[in-house]
């Protein structure tokens, strides 16, 4: 939901450092491969109940999450960064979660469980259509900067990081913000899977 508001005031300055970054050395898939390393960590340091530290690598995955995608763009887009870029986007977003289980099971699990229940409808509902809007070659002005068709909702990337935000801020909270967080993102698997049917069936070819 806050996305398309958010990423044209980002944009500029993630352009910007970008190309301070913009050296031989370093290109955005090892970019993307060093943010996700960092992130990772966040999986450990939330099972030990370290919690500033593991707020630390959300956000300088984060981070490196807006400049990879800059830096790419600066060089070119390419099918194999944004199937990396994704792909280990969707594993961090599920191995914070699984880190608020591992620190505190007995009263995290089933909240935590629903919450990664969740994320699977998210994720499969925006990758489904992303395969299919790129089949048939639907525009997508609002995301036009993304190298796939990025289907929006009322939970996104800025509503999920503020999340995980909010939940080292005050872990003994994750519970109650994971089974809230929860139905939001059923909220928008349900719009998702119904916008998204509709969309598809009125450019299907007719017979």
């Amino acid at each position: 939901m806050l996305d398309r508001h958010l990423h044209p005031h980002l944009k500029p300055l993630l352009h910007r450092w970008a190309g301070a970054l913009d050296k031989p050395a370093l290109t955005p898939d090892g970019l993307t491969l060093t943010g996700f390393a960092i992130g990772a960590l966040a999986l450990p340091l939330l099972a030990l109940g370290w919690y500033p530290a593991a707020l630390v690598a959300i956000v300088l995955n984060r981070l490196c999450d807006g400049l990879d995608g800059a830096l790419a763009r600066r060089r070119g887009l390419t099918d194999a960064g944004g199937f990396l870029d994704i792909a280990l986007d969707f594993l961090f977003y599920a191995l914070v979660p699984f880190g608020f289980i591992l620190a505190a099971p007995q009263q995290n699990a089933l909240a935590g469980g629903w919450l990664l229940f969740a994320f699977i409808g998210t994720g499969s509902s925006f990758l489904a259509f992303a395969a299919l809007a790129a089949k048939h070659q639907i525009a997508n002005p609002g995301y036009a900067h993304k190298s796939f068709y990025y289907l929006g909702g009322l939970t996104e990337g800025t509503e999920t990081i503020l999340l995980f935000v909010l939940c080292c801020l005050f872990p003994q909270h994750f519970s109650l913000l994971a089974w809230i967080f929860g139905a939001l993102c059923w909220m928008t698997t349900l719009t998702r899977i119904w916008s998204g049917y509709l969309t598809l069936k009125a450019v299907q070819p007719r017979a």
